[in-house]
């Protein structure tokens, strides 16, 4: 990039961080319009759209489907989708709202790849900005490089004019506060019980384990000429250890992009991801031949294979953790599978917009 093509992004920085980020590139009527236009103009295309997503992904492939239909870029398409997402309070594993780690600060990764420039991007470990994704879109544009972390990726996204805020909710606060105040009985934080209170006057809802979670949304599609991109972004593992990255922005493992066969990417256990290279042999699966979700199946199989650590195994030895992929291919088939029964994942093509259920390597009991 010339310096006078930076200046010339810079201004124009601060529309980049609010305005794209916050998903307003077509106005809300479009993008919710009538499921059989959108079908019906879908069926009407010479290649096959298709937009798959993590299971909390309705609304993204939804939104992506719509720009892919309208001439989008396939990068842009999924980005665009996964930002609301991300600003979601609601959804506590990803951008705002999200859980925040051991310290109480929510620290958010996320990866992109444009399948046919081969371009990729990503960010880990980024406070103070509720959309990841158009920092690692911007990471990809308008670096020489490929992954930002910590404080460089905060200083990145600064000088681009991303806005900073704080992403901590109340509702995520409320559960970290609780976290941290069962972790141990030998610290000085005290349970409603111990101080005799008797509730917590937290705003939790009563449902809530105390648990920690794993949480992300990947989205990937293929437009009509066949070109394929994909996303991942989360706030990780809740109450991590700070500077905890998981997979969601390691290319090869939350996300692989091949834009010569297909796209993949995952959420889950991202140390088991890591260490599989998951999303990328799930891609080199199908370029060997296999269906998506054959190739994802395969994929959850080398991790339940490699794992043979004692406090990750079950009373059965299988895995007391899981893991999901979603894949789609250059010709529109996808597929999304899990290690243990009971997800699904989020689907946009010429039959609508729709949940469906994954496939899975072991019944869950209970």
């Amino acid at each position: 990039m010339t310096e006078k093509t930076r200046r010339e992004f810079l201004k124009t920085g601060a529309l980049v961080g609010l305005g794209a980020a916050a998903g307003d590139l077509i106005p809300e009527k479009a993008w919710a319009s009538g499921r059989s236009e959108r079908e019906s103009r879908a069926r009407s295309g010479a290649g096959r759209p298709t937009v798959v997503a993590s299971q909390n992904g309705l609304a993204a492939v939804e939104r992506a489907m719509d720009l892919l239909l309208a001439g989008e870029d396939t990068l842009e398409a999924v980005v665009s989708g996964v930002n609301i997402v991300e600003a979601d309070p609601e959804d506590m594993s990803v951008g705002y709202g999200g859980l925040p780690n051991a310290e109480g600060v929510v620290q958010l990764d996320s990866s992109a790849m444009h399948g046919p420039t081969r371009g990729a991007g990503a960010v880990g470990a980024l406070e103070g900005f509720k959309h990841p994704s158009r920092v690692a879109l911007a990471v990809m544009r308008y670096t020489d490089h490929v992954f930002l972390v910590g404080a460089g990726a905060r200083q990145f996204a600064l000088e681009m004019g991303f806005k900073e805020e704080n992403l901590l909710t109340e509702k995520a606060r409320a559960r970290w506060i609780k976290w941290r105040a069962t972790l141990s009985e030998q610290d000085d934080y005290l349970t409603p019980e111990q101080s005799h209170e008797g509730v917590w006057d937290l705003g939790l809802e009563d449902s809530w384990d105390g648990a920690r979670r794993y949480g992300t949304i990947n989205c990937c599609a293929v437009n009509g000429a066949g070109d394929i991109s994909g996303v991942t972004t989360t706030s990780g593992l809740s109450f991590k250890v700070p500077g905890r990255v998981g997979d969601s922005p390691i290319i090869g493992a939350g996300l692989y992009v091949d834009d010569d066969v297909g796209a993949a990417g995952s959420t889950g256990r991202g140390e088991a991801v890591i260490k599989s290279c998951g999303s990328m042999l799930v891609v080199e699966l199908m370029r060997g031949g296999m269906s998506p979700k054959d190739a994802s199946l395969e994929a959850l199989r080398r991790i339940v294979h490699f794992t043979v650590e004692k406090r990750l195994l079950n009373d059965d030895g299988r895995p007391n953790f899981n893991v999901n992929f979603y894949a789609v291919n250059k010709s529109g088939d996808h597929g999304g599978a899990a290690i243990w029964s009971g997800r699904q994942y989020s689907v946009a093509d010429a039959d609508g917009v729709r949940h469906e259920d994954s496939a899975y390597l072991f019944e869950r009991r209970g």
